[in-house]
């Protein structure tokens, strides 16, 4: 989550987690192009509501179409990358703005959530699932 300068432009970065996903969102000047992974942002979430999920924090800072956005997810499902994405853009978009901050933290895009997958628990079936009980 620091602030870097390459080639001339500044990149701010941002490290978002959900569930096992981890997306690492790089944010520089430009015209609000997003790119997950190397792939076209539409191509790589197919889900309209995904798309519109990882678009909010920006959206409501109304910085959407002077940042380009670029995400390495790794892990997890989509629903899980989706989050990770907004959280890491979210912090991304912290380091540019004190008031960014304050907007998106009102927003909730700054909480962590923290939700994980139960283990399995040995000898039984699932997290919660146990073999049938017979009496006789």
């Amino acid at each position: 989550m620091a602030e870097s300068a390459a080639g001339g432009k500044t990149y701010y970065w941002g490290l978002g987690r959900r569930k096992t996903s981890v997306a690492r969102v790089r944010l520089c000047q430009g015209t609000g192009k997003i790119k997950v992974n190397g792939k076209e942002f539409e191509d790589y979430f197919k889900n309209f509501s995904h798309r519109s999920l990882i678009q909010q924090p920006m959206r409501t800072v109304k910085a959407h179409k002077n940042f380009d956005m670029l995400v390495n997810v790794d892990g997890g499902g989509f629903s899980g990358q989706a989050g990770a994405v907004v959280l890491g853009s979210s912090r991304a978009l912290c380091l540019i703005s004190d008031e960014y901050e304050k907007i998106l933290r009102e927003n909730n895009f700054l909480t962590r959530d923290s939700r994980m997958r139960e283990r399995k628990k040995y000898g039984q079936k699932g997290a919660r699932a146990r073999f049938q009980f017979s009496k006789r």
